[in-house]
């Protein structure tokens, strides 16, 4: 579409953007565990939890009628079904599973209470526009490595509606239904499970021998890897790019989620840079280097200024065809 980046491209979905209808707010129910927490500020679930979701039918993640999100985790104390609906002034919140409390209780940083929206500046009209306009953007802090790590590495090189298939297919495979209420939600595998997947089914999932083997290496250190979650941005990349397979492109988007990191630039991306040239200064063909250099500004929050670009979605023509979609699970 010109004018628009590809909506079945990694970059796109980066973007963050997932719709959470308007719906009453429900209240907590019966079932679970519950907590109700008042966010310091504005607060838009949709773009706050969007980048969690790995496309329209990740089977971690659904939002409902009645404005709620639903997602789940595997936390360090187990599995957990976590559902958060924002009424008025305070966020409702219900867990369900081992790994309930620690999903009650790191639901603030989750929602992005460890952000400081008020440390970006904007300099450039287009960021200045889509920052006013989205005064409820929070940046996420999952505390958890590998639920990110895992569907990054599956997106390596490939569209996104490949790397969502595989998602979809393993997590339903090798996952666990989800504790709760919900029967269409899985839990993903634990770190023992990935390793335990025989090659023919990472075949039939259209993942190559490169990166299933990266996951493989990721979930045999799942413990150390997990450590730097509690890491400063610089340190925790170290950690990460340590695993072979696992490079820039890769530990940034695990760590803009896992860390809540607003400096993880994402670099070696086939869109990003071209995108950020035309938006900041109409070169649609920068790279890198280019890319860094419009950023420079933004430092220490260069990720958030990278969001707010491609959420505001002025993006160069296209001129090429799409990135070629292959299915090896069919050869």
């Amino acid at each position: 579409m010109a004018g628009r980046f590809d909506p079945l491209t990694p970059t796109a979905a980066r973007g963050g953007r997932t719709g959470v209808p308007a719906g009453p707010g429900r209240r907590v129910g019966a079932g679970g565990r519950s907590r109700v927490w008042a966010p310091p500020g504005p607060l838009d679930l949709g773009l706050t939890l969007g980048p969690l979701r790995r496309g329209p039918a990740d089977p971690t993640f659904r939002t409902t009628p009645d404005g709620s999100v639903w997602k789940t985790s595997r936390t360090p104390d187990g599995p957990a079904t976590l559902r958060v609906a924002a009424a008025a002034h305070e966020v409702h919140a219900e867990a369900w599973g081992p790994g309930a409390a620690w999903a009650l209780d790191t639901l603030p940083a989750l929602l992005g209470a460890d952000d400081d929206p008020a440390a970006f500046v904007p300099r450039h009209r287009l960021l200045h526009s889509s920052h006013r306009r989205r005064p409820g953007l929070r940046l996420t802090r999952t505390g958890l490595v590998l639920e990110s790590l895992v569907p990054t590495v599956l997106e390596q090189k490939v569209t996104a509606d490949e790397a969502y298939r595989a998602w979809r297919r393993l997590v339903r495979q090798y996952g666990e239904p989800a504790p709760g209420p919900r029967q269409d939600l899985y839990v993903m595998p634990s770190a023992r499970t990935w390793t335990l997947i025989p090659s023919w089914d990472w075949h039939r999932a259209g993942v190559d021998m490169k990166r299933s083997a990266t996951i493989l290496r990721a979930a045999r250190v799942a413990n150390r890897l997990e450590e730097a979650a509690a890491m400063e941005p610089l340190a925790a990349a170290r950690r990460l790019e340590a695993v072979p397979g696992i490079g820039p492109w890769t530990s940034a988007e695990t760590l803009q989620r896992s860390n809540g990191a607003p400096d993880a630039v994402t670099t070696g991306d086939l869109h990003l840079p071209g995108i950020i040239g035309y938006a900041l200064a109409g070169d649609r063909d920068a790279d890198d280097a280019v890319m860094l250099e419009l950023l420079a500004p933004y430092a220490g929050q260069r990720h958030r200024a990278a969001r707010l670009v491609l959420l505001a979605g002025h993006a160069p023509p296209r001129r090429a065809p799409r990135m070629y979609r292959t299915d090896i699970g069919k050869l």
